[in-house]
């Protein structure tokens, strides 16, 4: 199924039914009063987080949801039949904004939550809740108000523990792929990867992660360059982010010019995503001798200054991956 990860949809909750006016009309009873019931209450639209959906794609197709109306009220003192309230179903990690106003509604993150976006209309009084003892047959009644109805953004953002992050090509897919069961589509060429992946990693018997593997990144892609950077709020839920860099890069580019690039590229899309604790992971160790790698290393380590942790690892023969679960895992917990 193609990823979608925003859409509007319209919601309409039913409107309240009309209340009745009607008096009792039996043989042999004489002026038997008002017996008209109220109107029934107009259905509720209600969004509920469900974990068996990972895209918005169905919101593509099924724009406008309304919830049933309520019955208008009948003699005999029957209250209408009130409307069903109606439950769309949204993947979890959905945030909800009012395109009118830009008001937050809420932020679907658990399995099952549920939050009213739409709220029914009241069912309106048939004229027995008029009567008095000074107004014996009142013709009055109320009729239902109107249903709320509302213009909502949906947008999704992926709920992971780790964010992989690097330039086109840098290993992050067959990064994920050797420590997670996850398949997303590998090939020698940018920006194979067009939408997230997510990949459970399993560290013990008990012990796992989720990680997130988002397209590639270009220097420029603020400005829009490349698939720019709209999928980097994939990242912004994640404990950790892992900046995956070529020691090798084909090209014969300079990996400390990359790392710095896309640093600069989280600091124009969100400050907070930019201050996340980021790890750097030197990837395709396996094309190098230990010798160059270690000089590699050293001055890759040298033109970033960088002095937070770092790992080698090699995505393609899993070397190194188990050392670096593990310290994930160990971070995760702390």
């Amino acid at each position: 199924m193609k990823f979608v990860d925003e859409a509007t949809i319209r919601v309409q909750a039913g409107n309240g039914g009309h209340g009745c006016l009607s008096f009792r009309r039996e043989k042999y009873v004489e002026r038997g009063g008002p017996d008209g019931g109220d109107g029934g209450h107009g259905g509720s639209v209600y969004l509920v987080a469900d974990p068996a959906l990972n895209t918005l794609a169905d919101f593509r197709v099924a724009r406008k949801f309304r919830a049933e109306t309520g019955q208008g009220g009948a003699g005999r003192n029957k209250t209408g039949r009130s409307g069903d309230d109606l439950d769309v179903k949204v993947p979890c990690g959905t945030v909800v904004h009012d395109v009118d106003t830009g008001e937050l509604i809420c932020d679907l993150t658990e399995p099952g939550q549920r939050q009213m976006v739409a709220e029914g209309g009241r069912g309106g009084l048939g004229n027995t809740r008029f009567k008095s003892s000074v107004n014996r047959a009142p013709r009055k009644i109320t009729q239902g108000t109107q249903g709320e109805g509302r213009h909502l953004s949906l947008e999704l953002k992926v709920l992971a523990d780790v964010g992989l992050l690097g330039m086109p090509n840098a290993g992050k897919s067959t990064l994920i792929s050797a420590m997670s069961q996850a398949r997303p589509r590998i090939a020698d060429y940018p920006f194979t990867t067009l939408h997230p992946n997510l990949g459970v990693v399993r560290v013990g018997r008990l012990q796992s992660f989720v990680m997130a593997d988002v397209p590639g990144l270009i220097e420029g892609a603020s400005a829009g360059a490349g698939l720019g950077i709209q999928f980097l709020k994939h990242l912004q839920r994640t404990g950790l982010l892992l900046h995956l860099v070529d020691i090798a890069p084909i090209d014969g580019s300079d990996p400390a010019v990359t790392v710095k690039a896309i640093a600069n590229e989280l600091g124009n899309f969100s400050e907070d995503l930019a201050d996340k604790p980021r790890w750097l992971v030197i990837n395709k160790i396996d094309l190098l001798s230990s010798e160059d790698l270690a000089v590699a290393r050293e001055a890759l380590l040298k033109k970033l200054d960088w002095n937070g942790p770092v790992f080698e690892v090699s995505a393609a023969t899993g070397a190194g991956t188990e050392a670096l679960a593990q310290a994930v895992m160990r971070e995760l917990e702390a």
